[in-house]
């Protein structure tokens, strides 16, 4: 059964254009672009000519790309580098619906000698401006808010935060895993001061990631060693995934217009379908001011781990809204901050979409996804009482 996989928030497949750009680097271009041969030499200008389309990509300078291991690299240099160049100030900011890439790593930090203010959302997952701007001081290193929640495609105003966070002397920094190559990005027009982002959420291979470093930003390394990435990121560079990134940069250049056009018809299809066709369910998140791609629905009185076996057995590959492991019956932190309720928390199901994505595809999931909620509500006794409350 060929897969149907809506689940490209969590990983895209890798484009074609960039597999076939990337092989021949494991086999006949194999030199080490710092080696000062020819050999050696022809694979740096490769690299070169990548970071110039990430850059391009972003609105930035060639010079402000920084190249990762991957979105999680990229936050925790940003933050680390912040509080470092700013070691008299122990404040840093963040929302309660970070990616645990920075959740986690504030987290740590506040047991570590750091206070931390984590800015809260409403039941649409759109922040509290007024408790963030009031939360800044002089003592605060570093503001680190998402561009776009992954689970939800909620977009935050983050051109306007950083012009503010800028007006206070303080250090910006975004995590634009989600954002990069689904809508326009212009760092040249911003306040942004860093960001991140991850090759293997725009159809490059997974193990890279990038920091854009605004020029004049102060900056400590996170990895130390060679001179590679002009002594800002020590280490061999992966030659093979940076050119498989600096391809991707380019085809997100050629398919941001069908992200929004195409794929923005698919997915509102899908969710209106979904909401029209079965009772009791809902949208999480922002209904306009989101990722083109992304929907996040709630299914009420059901759990979302029994939704996606049953899709699996029809090859639909989605994930769930709710972060349960085993031992663990807590919904996602993201859910749980926006107030949704812990009846439709537990069963919310995000869809994200890639221009790979078809209308045939969508029109399958809307005839399959009916009878699956029907089937599991027909065996839930909260879906009993709760239809009778």
């Amino acid at each position: 059964m060929k897969p149907i996989y809506v689940d490209n928030n969590a990983t895209t497949r890798v484009a074609p254009e960039v597999v076939e750009a990337m092989l021949p680097y494991f086999s006949d271009f194999y030199g080490n672009p710092s080696s000062m041969h020819t050999f050696g030499g022809s694979v740096g200008s490769e690299l070169k000519a990548a970071r110039g389309y990430v850059a391009e990509l972003i609105g930035a300078q060639p010079e402000e790309i920084l190249f990762t291991s991957c979105g999680t690299e990229s936050d925790s240099t940003a933050i680390h580098a912040a509080i470092r160049s700013n070691p008299d100030r122990k404040h840093i900011v963040t929302t309660r619906v970070e990616h645990p890439a920075v959740k986690n790593l504030v987290e740590h930090l506040g047991k570590n000698g750091y206070r931390t203010t984590f800015v809260p959302v409403d039941r649409q997952g759109r922040l509290d401006l007024d408790t963030l701007y009031k939360s800044l001081s002089d003592d605060t290193a570093i503001v680190s808010i998402m561009w776009a929640n992954n689970e939800t495609g909620t977009i935050f105003p983050v051109e306007e935060i950083a012009r503010k966070v800028r007006e206070r002397g303080i250090v910006f920094h975004t995590d634009a895993v989600q954002a990069v190559g689904k809508i326009p990005i212009n760092m040249a027009d911003s306040a942004v001061d860093m960001l991140s982002l991850s090759g293997h959420k725009l159809h490059a291979p997974k193990g890279i990631g990038v920091l854009y470093l605004r020029k004049g930003t102060k900056f400590a390394p996170f990895l130390m060693g060679g001179h590679q990435e002009g002594g800002r990121r020590a280490g061999t560079e992966n030659t093979t995934s940076i050119i498989g990134m600096g391809r991707a940069a380019q085809l997100a250049m050629q398919t941001m217009d069908d992200e929004n056009t195409r794929v923005r018809a698919l997915r509102d299809k899908l969710e209106t379908e979904l909401i029209k066709r079965v009772p009791r369910s809902m949208i999480n998140g922002d209904p306009e001011n989101r990722l083109p791609n992304t929907t996040s629905i709630a299914f009420e009185y059901i759990e979302g781990e029994a939704i996606l076996l049953l899709m699996d057995q029809h090859g639909i590959c989605a994930s769930s809204g709710s972060a349960c492991t085993s031992g663990s019956l807590e919904p996602s932190h993201v859910l749980r901050a926006m107030g949704v309720p812990f009846t439709a928390a537990h069963g919310s199901i995000r869809f994200s979409l890639s221009i790979y994505n078809t209308e045939e595809e969508i029109d399958f999931i809307i005839e399959k996804m009916p009878p699956i909620i029907e089937r599991l509500r027909q065996m839930s006794p909260f879906w009993q009482e709760g239809r009778i409350a």
